[in-house]
């Protein structure tokens, strides 16, 4: 077995990192297949709104999710092909 030393999986653990979290995993997997606001992924969750946020703004900030603007509302989809492989290996 050989290892890479030059090679950089910072980006993939930090995507790891992210999706270590059970309810980011499950926001992620749901995102993968529909784009939601808040309101309809706090309601699917049964969490209050405020720890859906908390953890929507840790994965836009990681790159992971975008959210788009609908009117009053904010739409959020998965953009990160790793997050998408990941979700689609757990099944």
């Amino acid at each position: 077995m050989t290892f890479d030393k030059s090679r950089d999986l910072t980006n993939e653990a930090e995507v790891l990192k992210a999706l270590g979290h059970p309810v980011r995993l499950k926001i992620v997997a749901g995102l993968c297949t529909k784009e939601c606001n808040v309101k309809n992924i706090w309601e699917c969750l049964g969490l209050p709104q405020a720890t859906v946020s908390q953890h929507l703004a840790l994965l836009k900030n990681k790159g992971i999710i975008e959210g788009k603007r609908d009117g009053a509302e904010v739409y959020y989809s998965v953009i990160h092909p790793l997050a998408q492989k990941i979700v689609a290996i757990l099944g």
